[in-house]
């Protein structure tokens, strides 16, 4: 049993990473790894390190899959984009469809949660209830859903649209979108399907029941033509940290992305929104709140500034720019000097991802930043944390996030693939696990139980 000095008090933490004084007891940190091609970092696919094919490297996902899995993470997660432009992520230029994906990764895996986003503003809550319903099938009970209402405009042109709905307007659809889909799938919750099939018809009470759903934006008359699920429904996920983002996440979510450079700021941040949970969902519901990092590992800081500068290097200007740009809304940075002070640029009011603004203003401000630093930052990390150093100093700073409650976990998003998530599995796990903060091995059940939510509970 390893001991841990936390808030002036010895903590024992036991073999399956409760933390427990006798009176203070904490989960232990949840681990996720964000599927990526040649890397998150902007320039990975320029580095000779990076994967071959990245993210149409079938072989070399799968087996990732599996490393993750041996390593005891909780689950994979994947993005999604629905569009391609000049300001596409690189490592998004040419990728699997998400869910056919994650379909094959649940036959080659037993405990790994499989965690897919679905755009709301994209899709028709049957086709995508059906789908995550299918993969929570076939992977006994380990599927998630990312929730995202999609910040993109150039999105829209490839639905007949010329422009996304309003941000706000995107979060009304949403929340009708997932009341739907909570509907749908519980349209079979008390239904037999053997008896179902055996009466060669619909019972006398007409289960499962249509939905008879007629909202604002949707008409949906059910129910689903498949049968609940082991969870009954997939995990909930959601990412975003606007004001929106935040009460969609208090009211659905039980694991919730956010970026956070600041851990004053990210302590606030979790305590807000798990307060708002309790207001909305009862005081013993539980929300695991991931920040994303975006680690550097070296054998020494020295290697591990060099491993950063190298990227950094790499960076083409006029790419950096653009997907700078994406995230401001859009905002014209044409006419910009490198060198100006980012206080100093205009940003437009964009109709996108709002949290990811504040944060990219705030950071900047802090730094005294020129547009350069910022155009580097983001187009590197886009807007999540970096942390350049040992395996020991990424340890170090995940269990500082971690013990002042500003994480009950993390999203790894390693700058470039394989090299750097590697280095995390055989460098950092292994001190997080000597540590007692990282599970070493898999609870039994479902991807909600695995992560003791079980008796989670959603807004309805």
């Amino acid at each position: 049993m390893t001991l841990l000095l936390y808030n002036d008090n010895i903590i024992h933490i036991n073999p399956i990473g409760i933390i427990d004084d006798g009176g203070i007891k904490m989960k232990r940190m949840k681990l996720g790894y964000f599927l990526t091609g040649f890397g998150h970092h902007v320039a990975s696919s320029r580095h000779p390190d990076a994967l071959a094919h990245g993210g149409m490297n079938l072989t070399k996902t799968i087996e990732q899959a599996k490393l993750l899995e041996q390593a005891k993470f909780d689950f994979l997660f994947m993005s999604d984009s629905l569009y391609l432009d000049e300001k596409t992520h690189p490592d998004m230029f040419t990728f699997f469809e998400p869910i056919s994906l994650m379909s094959i990764i649940a036959r080659e895996t037993k405990n790994l949660g499989l965690i897919v986003t679905g755009s709301t503003s994209f899709s028709e809550p049957f086709n995508l209830a059906r789908i995550f319903s299918s993969l929570d099938h076939y992977s006994d009970g380990r599927a998630g859903w990312n929730i995202v209402t999609s910040g993109i405009n150039n999105t829209a042109k490839n639905f007949s649209g010329v422009n996304n709905a309003d941000h706000d307007l995107r979060y009304d659809q949403a929340e009708e979108f997932v009341d739907i889909s909570k509907q749908l799938w519980d349209s079979w919750k008390d239904v037999n399907p053997e008896r179902l099939h055996s009466a060669g018809g619909f019972f006398d009470e007409k289960q499962p029941e249509p939905i008879n759903y007629e909202g604002d934006f949707y008409s949906v008359r059910g129910p689903l033509n498949i049968e609940q699920s082991p969870q009954g429904y997939p995990l909930l996920v959601q990412a975003g940290s606007s004001k929106k983002g935040t009460a969609f996440a208090s009211k659905h979510a039980e694991v919730v992305f956010t970026a956070q450079n600041d851990i004053d700021n990210a302590v606030t941040f979790a305590h807000n929104l798990k307060e708002q949970v309790a207001e909305k969902r009862g005081p013993k519901q539980e929300i695991v709140i991931m920040p994303g990092i975006f680690p550097f590992i070296g054998e020494t800081r020295e290697e591990a500034e060099a491993y950063y500068n190298e990227l950094q290097d790499l960076i083409v200007p006029e790419m950096g720019l653009e997907l700078l740009s994406s995230y401001l809304g859009d905002t014209d940075l044409s006419g910009y000097e490198l060198s100006t002070p980012f206080e100093n640029v205009h940003i437009d009011k964009g109709n996108n991802i709002q949290s990811r603004v504040d944060l990219i203003k705030d950071t900047a401000k802090k730094n005294n930043s020129t547009l350069e630093d910022v155009m580097k930052h983001v187009a590197g990390a886009r807007g999540h944390h970096i942390i350049v150093g040992t395996a020991e100093d990424v340890a170090d700073r995940m269990e500082e996030w971690f013990t002042r409650g500003a994480a009950d976990g993390f999203n790894i998003m390693p700058p470039l693939n394989p090299t750097q998530l590697e280095l995390f599995i055989n460098k950092v796990v292994p001190i997080l696990e000597e540590r007692g903060l990282v599970q070493t091995e898999y609870n039994e059940g479902t991807l909600r139980e695995k992560l003791g939510l079980s008796t989670t509970q959603t807004h309805s």
